[in-house]
């Protein structure tokens, strides 16, 4: 059985690697890159099975990405989860992708995703997660 790949798009390390080491013990392959364009570049060659996309990212905005995934029948089958500390702008994207998560970001938050790719992209619904 292949190996998940996971993109998590984040310009704060320390979310980035607390993302990372949860999708890590789900049991994905995770890379990490902090800009936009960097991540446009990287999804030339790649498709990955889960993109975590922060919106506001330096050089190339996540809303773009987002729209260049979106429009890209490559990804039909790439869950995208969506991180940002605009709860409006949540709430317009939370129909268009698989989750939108809002910052902060807390532990029980995470270890409660982290169960749920491990049971299972399925298991996840749509719609704004804030603080619990």
């Amino acid at each position: 059985m292949k190996t998940p790949q996971a993109l998590i798009v984040e310009d704060v390390p320390d979310l980035s690697q607390i993302f990372a080491e949860a999708l890590d013990a789900a049991g994905y392959n995770v890379t990490c890159l902090a800009d936009g364009l960097a991540a446009h570049t990287y999804l030339q060659d790649a498709t990955p099975d889960l993109l975590v996309l922060d919106l506001h990212l330096p050089r190339l905005r996540g809303d773009s990405l987002l729209q260049h995934v979106q429009q890209n029948g490559r990804f039909d089958h790439t869950k995208v989860i969506i991180v940002t500390a605009d709860a409006y702008r949540g709430q317009e994207l939370q129909k268009e992708v698989d989750l939108v998560l809002l910052k902060p970001i807390s532990y029980r938050q995470l270890r409660d995703l982290s169960s749920r790719l491990v049971n299972g992209m399925d298991h996840l619904h749509t719609g704004p997660i804030g603080e619990r």
